[in-house]
């Protein structure tokens, strides 16, 4: 009887009420698939809702207890993943272009995965980074305007020792090689292994700000690696890397090559 109750009271600014707070969760949780905070908001949640249950039931102590707790982690919540977060909300209201043919975004992998295996076996290095929603422009520095298909042949020749813009990264927007010679952001988080260089540093800052998927060629060591979502997929043979291209493109879902 009282849900009934309930019902009988309810007006259409209640459905309006609940169906927005709907589609915002929903979004929420398609934002952060995938990334490294839904164990955490999982536990934030557990919180909050045993923080709920000691208001309900009257246990003072405890509620004291998680009335201070629960404000201090959401700030270092907010402090530690400012980059995830950020990263989530610029990618809301971003419209989703239309795909491109089938056949495309294969061809895009096989030239990616000729002109990396060049570049390792002369021991070159590179840094391709391959858009996403969020535009890459404002997170990078200099870069020579190119407006190029995407060639195992023109990025194999970008990076040679003595190419004037050799120095710096490539960028590809929509299966589009862009610009040449772009300075990428470091990053600043302290976890990340000193030992690795800055064309790995500069990857995983841009991977940590955007939604892009960042190639990196080691000059050092001839390795390739994948950034992607803020963390790095190390020392990654030609197989894996077709098939983890072919998976971060589809997931994107950013029609490439339009």
């Amino acid at each position: 009887m009282a849900i009934l109750d309930i019902l009988k009271n309810f007006t259409w600014l209640d459905f309006l009420d609940i169906a927005i707070v709907a589609f915002l969760i929903y979004n929420i949780i398609l934002l952060l698939k995938g990334t490294k905070m839904v164990r955490l908001l999982t536990g934030l949640a557990v919180l909050l809702a045993v923080y709920l249950l000691s208001h309900i039931c009257g246990l003072v102590a405890l509620h004291r207890m998680l009335d201070h707790l629960v404000g201090s982690i959401i700030l270092v919540f907010v402090i530690i993943y400012q980059h995830e977060i950020r990263r989530a909300l610029l990618t809301m209201g971003k419209k989703r272009p239309a795909r491109g043919q089938p056949h495309e975004m294969p061809q895009l992998i096989e030239e990616l995965a000729a002109a990396t295996d060049g570049l390792t076996k002369k021991s070159i290095g590179a840094l391709i980074v391959l858009e996403g929603k969020i535009d890459v422009d404002d997170f990078i520095e200099v870069g020579t305007e190119i407006d190029a298909k995407v060639t195992c042949e023109l990025i194999s020749s970008i990076f040679l020792p003595y190419s004037p813009i050799h120095d710096g990264a490539v960028i590809i927007k929509k299966g589009k090689l862009t610009k040449a010679g772009c300075f990428l952001p470091l990053t600043r988080n302290p976890l990340v292994s000193k030992s690795l260089g800055t064309r790995h540093r500069a990857a995983i800052g841009l991977a940590e700000r955007t939604d892009a998927i960042v190639i990196i060629v080691s000059e050092e060591t001839g390795k390739v690696s994948i950034a992607a979502d803020g963390r790095l997929t190390y020392d990654v043979d030609q197989a894996s890397l077709r098939k983890t291209l072919k998976k971060l493109l589809e997931s994107r879902d950013q029609g490439w090559l339009q």
